[in-house]
């Protein structure tokens, strides 16, 4: 009995290697993603923090000075978030296109790995077949045998 051989071996091999690529190269995508929305959310809450600390100055009463300080650090932090906002959604655009690239790299996987199941079912049932036909010739000769020698 022969094993089973299925052509497209090497290519589901590839699509695999190349799946389980774009999962890592996912994943790290991923990863940035949530890095960059902790770091707006440092950036926020550093924001709401002086503000609330300026706020205070003011009705304790600050020199003008001092404001621009804060107007300006207030600014400037304003303008980091948005910059932040902005590289955000590249990079969700970014982990976007991984994602799809990943989802139609399994795509190709599973329909490879189903057409070697079915494959692999046909082979089972040939093999299957032959057997029965190899114990029926061995039932019919045993029986001829048994006809001759009775």
């Amino acid at each position: 009995m022969k094993k089973f051989f299925f052509s497209l071996n090497t290519v589901l091999s590839y699509k695999e290697q190349v799946l389980e690529s774009l999962r890592q190269e996912h994943v790290q995508s991923l990863l940035k993603v949530r890095a960059c929305e902790d770091e707006i959310e440092k950036l926020e809450q550093q924001h709401r923090a002086c503000v609330e600390e300026f706020e205070a100055k003011k009705r304790a009463g600050i020199p003008i000075v001092k404001m621009k300080v804060y107007e300006n650090h207030l600014e400037g932090l304003g303008v980091r978030i948005l910059e932040k906002q902005m590289q955000l959604e590249k990079l969700k655009e970014e982990e976007l296109r991984k994602r799809n690239k990943m989802i139609e790299a399994k795509k190709e996987s599973t329909t490879i790995q189903k057409l070697k199941e079915k494959k692999q079912q046909e082979y089972q049932k040939q093999e299957q077949k032959a057997q029965e036909i190899l114990v029926e010739e061995f039932v019919s000769a045993k029986n001829a045998m048994t006809k001759l020698n009775g």
